[in-house]
Formats: structure tokens, C-alpha cells, sequence
């Protein structure tokens, strides 16, 4: 016979009553959670003005004193730029239409500005070039801050910040913000894309990452895989249109604007694929560099931030709950793009252009989570003194990242400045009178663009001081301007007989750089050439890689060896 046990029956309380969130799933409180971590996050965030006030600040001071780093960027963007805007300038054998590699759709995009510039300054074409630097830096203001108000708002105040700073003052992004480049242009689709992904807006992060690509440089294709893969899989049908719609309108308008100018059928974007992909290319023909080239690059333009960057998988264990898997999709292409740039045989620092933005963040990340080193995982509130002593050493690593970055900044603007001073000096000398010829030896390739000629120099000329690899030469309009396939131009970057300038009694002025040689130059005839301007320029060879590289005050001008940068002007007889 089964015992039965007297039980007291009891009212209802308040906690044994249902209640409107125990009736509901699990799911839909993890995602009331969910937002409301999110409002509280943003209810945080750094606003739009901070990020958008600063990097202004920053991108203006690197329109107004960056050098050009790249003679790519004159005689491929600068010089077919200046053609359209005022019918002279150099043309490139990519912009032969034999081989059409160079798209004109990215030098109109420019244009929108340049054009107008030019209407309001007639006279004054080193106005219109610096009007197209300022446009490139708020383009990159635009980016970079819809990339830091995205890291405020998912991942607070203290990651952002950090990374706004080194966004404004590191030496790469300060310098490649406002160049003239595709790899700069696929820069800003890379911190705009990631941007918008963080916010939660893949669909719009696709469309922006196929703009980089198609109307920026082709080869950022590999950068902006992890987003677009992510993305599709978050939200395909909405993020596939975005991408796939963009990608045809700006393809299709790239072929109608390549037949416009080039005169026949093609495209440029394939031309440029076909040519380094999938016909073998040549690159290697202009310049190949070892393994480590990309790492010894890196540290000189971003110091220690380069490598807490490489170190950002290595505190994804640590950190994995705050950073896992949106921030690590969006610093990934970093390791997949140094990676595999540094597997190819031809190096330069443009190339890594692209994933500059991606190196602050994760650098950012990393510093931020320093505490985390040593906080117990199970009390996140843990204040030990190790836990103390990394968080003040946060702002310390840091504080020695900006300053290395300005001491990087700073003697690359005054060691290699030279150049464009030394061009402007031209426009006071127009008592020549007009049809003068300005020459240029072994100084081509610092030639600063035509922007810097002024209209009563007829015509720039290069004079023969040992280069024997193809030079550019002026667009011809009476071969057809920019569908013009002149035959002095090769694929083979072979010298043609007509880039040198024979009869050097045609010069009017000269350009040289005079280094400490034990052989004389031609300005170094006193009889002939009158200096006009000589201003000091950092003389790499013999001066210490330490001191050359960063600015350190007193020892920068004691250390290195300066030669002279100099523009003369011939002597009347």
C-alpha cells in the first residue's frame, strides 16, 4: 500500500506567475538582448563630428605638403588628367590604345573636379592640381569616418579612438589618403565597405567594395573577398543585386567610356587582368624586390602599429567573444593581401595601399585588449595590478606609435620635398618669354606632373643620362590624342629614339639633382647654367637608414648628407 505524503497546497507568488518574458522564447531574448547591447553601444558611440573634424584636419595638411611618392601616379593619372583638361601632356604605353591597360573612367571621375577647378582658376594650373588633392582627401574623410563611427558603435569609445588616431596621423594613411592612385581608391572603398558592414549593411558594403574594384584597381578584388563571401551568406538575394548590379553599370561603363576615348571596342579592366594574370605579365621587368619587402615597408610607415596589426590572430583566442566573426572578416584581408603580395616578384608600396586602413584597426584591437592578457575570465571586472599596469600601458604604446608616425611624416615631407618647391619657382621666370624648353636627365622620374609647367614653357624634354628603359612621351593629337597607338611605344620597356631630346643648346632651363659624386653635372658649368633655385634634398645613398627614415631633432640634420635639388636656367649670351 503506497504511503501518501499530506502536502500544504500554497497561494500563488508572484515569481510562480507567468510572466510576459518567461512566455517567450529563448531566441527572442537573446535578440531583445542583442539590441539592446547594441542602443547602449551607440547610446556611446563617438559621433560623426569628432571623426569627420579630425581626420579633415589630418587629410588637409597631406593635400596641402605630401610629396609624390610614385612616378606612376604623374605620367599615368596626373599627366592623362592634364590632356583632358588642357590638351598637353604625357602619354604612357598603357594609354596607347594598342594595348589600352589604363581606364578612363577613373581619370573622369577626377575630372568632375578638376574641370570646374580649371574654370575657376585659368591662370593658375598648381591651384587645379591641389583642388584635386583636396577632393581626394575629403573622400577620404568620408571613409575612413564612416569606418571609425562603425567600430564606436560595436565596439565602444576606446577601439574607435584609437583607431581615428592612427587613421589621422600614421605615416601611410597620411600620405596615401590624397594620392593620386587606384590602389588609394580601392583604400577608401576598403574603409567605407568595412564601415557599412559593421553597421550592419552588407548589401551596401558589396556595391561599395565592386566600385573599389571595377573603378578603382582590379586587382583589390582578393582584399574585399572575406566581406562580399560574409555578406552573401548573411543576406544573399539583396546583397547579390547590389553587387551584381553595380558591377555591370560600372562595367558597361567603362567599355562605352574606353570606346570614347581609345576609339575601338575593349576593356581596360580586362586588358589590365589579361596582361598580369592571364597573360603572364611582365612586371618583373620594372623592378623586383625579396619576400621581406612588404614587412620592412610596413614598419617604416607604420611602426609598432604594423606589428600589434600581424599580431591581431594571435589575441583572437583572448578576445574571441568581443571580436569574433565581424572584425575578424574585416581585418582578414590584411594577412590574405600581404601574404600574397609578397609572393609576387615585383614590389612597391602602393600596392599596399588597399588594406592600410585594416593594419589601425587591428593594431587598435589588439592595444585594446591588452588587459584582457592578464584579467581572470571568469570576473571581468578583475582590476589586479597587471590588469592596471596594461591598461595605462595602452595609451603609452600608443602615444610611441604617433610619435614614430610623425617622426616618419615628417622626414619624408622635408627630405624628398624638394621637387614640387623647385617646379614652382618657374612660374616667376616668365620674361624668357614663350616656346622655352624645360629639360629633364635623371630627374624624370621626380618630375611632380605638367600642372607644375607653366603655359609659357612650350614643351618639357628629356635629355639622355644613362636610362635606357621606355620613357613617356607627350599625347599626339595629330595621331589621335588619347586613340592615338604611337610606334615608338612596347610592352617590353625598351628605350625608343625619340624620347631623348639630341640638340641640349634647346634648353631653356634645367632640372637636376647635385649630389656629392666625384663626377660633375651638366648644371655644374657655371658658364652655361645660372641657378634659379636650390633646395636641399635627402641623399639616400649616405645617409643612415635610421636617420633617414625617422625624423630625430638635432640628429636628422647632423646625421644624413644632403645634396642639392636644383632648377637653372641658361645663360644669355
Amino acid at each position: 500500500m503506497a504511503l501518501s505524503l499530506p502536502t500544504r497546497q500554497r497561494r500563488g507568488v508572484a515569481s510562480d506567475l507567468p510572466s510576459p518574458s518567461s512566455s517567450r522564447s529563448e531566441p527572442d531574448e537573446k535578440e531583445d538582448k542583442r539590441k539592446r547591447s547594441e542602443e547602449g553601444q551607440e547610446h556611446k558611440a563617438i559621433g560623426w563630428f569628432l571623426p569627420l573634424f579630425a581626420l579633415g584636419m589630418l587629410r588637409y595638411m597631406s593635400a596641402t605638403s605630401n610629396i609624390i611618392h610614385d612616378c606612376d601616379e604623374v605620367f599615368n593619372y596626373w599627366e592623362p588628367l592634364h590632356f583632358l583638361l588642357y590638351n598637353t601632356g604625357f602619354q604612357t604605353w598603357e594609354y596607347s590604345s594598342q594595348y589600352a591597360l589604363r581606364s578612363y573612367l577613373y581619370i573622369n571621375f577626377h575630372e568632375l573636379v578638376g574641370l570646374p577647378a580649371s574654370w575657376l582658376f585659368p591662370d593658375d594650373k598648381v591651384r587645379v592640381f591641389y583642388a584635386v588633392r583636396f577632393f581626394l582627401g575629403l573622400v577620404s574623410v568620408i571613409a575612413d569616418a564612416t569606418l571609425v563611427v562603425a567600430l564606436s558603435r560595436k565596439y565602444g569609445k576606446r577601439l574607435a579612438s584609437y583607431a581615428l588616431a592612427m587613421l589621422c596621423l600614421t605615416s601611410g594613411c597620411f600620405f596615401a589618403s590624397t594620392s593620386f592612385l587606384p590602389s588609394s581608391f580601392a583604400m577608401y572603398a576598403m574603409s567605407l565597405s568595412s564601415g557599412l558592414f559593421l553597421l550592419g549593411k552588407p548589401a551596401s558594403a558589396v556595391a561599395v567594395a565592386a566600385v573599389g574594384v571595377i573603378l578603382g584597381w582590379p586587382f583589390s578584388i582578393l582584399a574585399f573577398l572575406p566581406i562580399t563571401i560574409y555578406s552573401l551568406a548573411r543576406r544573399f538575394k539583396q546583397t547579390f543585386l547590389a553587387g551584381a548590379v553595380t558591377s555591370l553599370v560600372l562595367l558597361v561603363l567603362s567599355v562605352l567610356v574606353d570606346y570614347y576615348y581609345y576609339k575601338r571596342w575593349t576593356s581596360s579592366v580586362f586588358n589590365l587582368l589579361q596582361y598580369n594574370v592571364l597573360g603572364g605579365g611582365e612586371s618583373h621587368l620594372y623592378g623586383i624586390e625579396g619576400p621581406i619587402f612588404y614587412l620592412r615597408n610596413g614598419f617604416n610607415n607604420f611602426n609598432f602599429c604594423f606589428i600589434l596589426g600581424l599580431l591581431f590572430p594571435a589575441f583572437l583566442p583572448i578576445a574571441r567573444r568581443k571580436y569574433a566573426p565581424d572584425l575578424l572578416i574585416v581585418v582578414s584581408p590584411l594577412y590574405i593581401w600581404l601574404g600574397f603580395m609578397s609572393l609576387q616578384p615585383h614590389k612597391e608600396e602602393r600596392f599596399l595601399y588597399p588594406i592600410y586602413p585594416l593594419v589601425c584597426v587591428a593594431a587598435s584591437a589588439v592595444i585594446e585588449s591588452f588587459p584582457d592578457l592578464f584579467r581572470d575570465k571568469y570576473n571581468p571586472r578583475d582590476n589586479s595590478w597587471p590588469v592596471v599596469i596594461a591598461k595605462i600601458v595602452r595609451p603609452v604604446v600608443l602615444g610611441l606609435i604617433l610619435s614614430a608616425s610623425h617622426a616618419r611624416t615628417f622626414s619624408l615631407i622635408n627630405g624628398y620635398g624638394a621637387p614640387l618647391e623647385a617646379y614652382k619657382i618657374l612660374e616667376h621666370y616668365d620674361d624668357v618669354g614663350t616656346g622655352s624648353t624645360l629639360c629633364v636627365g635623371s630627374e624624370w622620374h621626380r618630375f611632380p606632373s605638367s600642372f607644375f609647367v607653366p603655359e609659357y614653357i612650350s614643351e618639357v624634354r628629356w635629355i639622355d643620362d644613362g636610362f635606357r628603359g621606355l620613357l613617356p612621351l607627350p599625347f599626339n593629337s595629330t595621331l589621335g590624342g588619347t586613340a592615338a597607338a604611337p610606334p615608338h611605344f612596347n610592352n617590353k620597356n625598351k628605350a625608343s629614339d625619340e624620347q631623348f631630346l639630341k640638340d641640349i643648346e634647346a634648353c631653356t632651363f634645367l632640372v637636376e639633382l647635385q649630389l656629392n659624386r666625384p663626377y660633375p653635372t651638366r648644371g655644374s658649368d657655371l658658364s652655361t647654367w645660372e641657378p634659379i633655385a636650390a633646395l636641399p634634398y635627402l641623399d639616400r645613398e649616405f645617409s643612415p637608414s635610421m636617420y633617414r627614415s625617422f625624423f630625430i631633432p638635432y640628429l636628422w640634420q647632423e646625421k644624413n648628407v644632403f645634396g642639392m635639388y636644383k632648377l637653372l636656367k641658361r645663360v644669355s649670351k
